[in-house]
């Protein structure tokens, strides 16, 4: 879920998205395991 959420940082700029990245890595609730899972699904942002 961390890789997810700076995927989508990088990928629109969101701050929201960031803050969410810093929370999870603080947290550090989410294993490895879990980033595995949303690593293989495409992720297609909303366009402007």
């Amino acid at each position: 879920m961390i890789d997810l959420t700076w995927k989508v940082f990088s990928m629109t700029g969101n701050i929201d998205s960031y803050l969410l990245y810093k929370e999870f890595e603080r947290d550090g609730s989410f294993a490895a395991e879990n980033d595995e899972e949303f690593e293989s699904k495409e992720f297609d942002p909303p366009a402007h």
